[in-house]
């Protein structure tokens, strides 16, 4: 798919409508057409990143900032009891939409999503070993 055809890459540049709740060089922070929970919001990058593994440091480091300003503005406004920020890269991690993207979703007691991490055993001995070889990467 060519950037012409991206749907979110059409949305930053106002190309489709949005209920858009914050704007800047940057980003396009709008609220989801299929939300999650009420205030699900999505911050796109106006620039076109496939995901986070294209994603620059500049870019993510201004992001991650922009997410805590307007996660805080979404509990304030929505009175909500929690947010989940989720990150979607590749098909196999639920990645539907090309385009880099983050979600806030706010969370209420009992709103009956379930996102939820499962748990696997694990070695620690292995889990040093692992993280020694990532540590060198970084």
């Amino acid at each position: 798919m060519s950037h012409n055809d991206c749907i979110f890459c059409k949305i930053a540049k106002g190309e489709i409508p949005s209920a858009t709740i914050f704007e800047n060089a940057d980003f396009k922070v709008i609220l989801d057409v299929a939300p999650a929970t009420k205030g699900h919001a999505l911050i796109i990058p106006k620039e076109h990143f496939k995901d986070i593994f294209e994603l620059d440091s500049d870019t993510a480091a201004k992001l991650f900032t922009l997410a805590a300003a307007v996660a805080r503005e979404l509990k304030a406004e929505l009175k909500c009891d929690g947010l989940n920020v989720l990150q979607n890269n590749g098909e196999v991690a639920g990645q539907t939409v090309f385009h880099f993207h983050m979600h806030l979703i706010p969370r209420y007691n009992d709103d009956g999503l379930n996102i939820t991490l499962g748990s696997k055993e694990s070695d620690p001995e292995e889990l040093q070993k692992l993280a020694e070889r990532i540590r060198k990467r970084i």
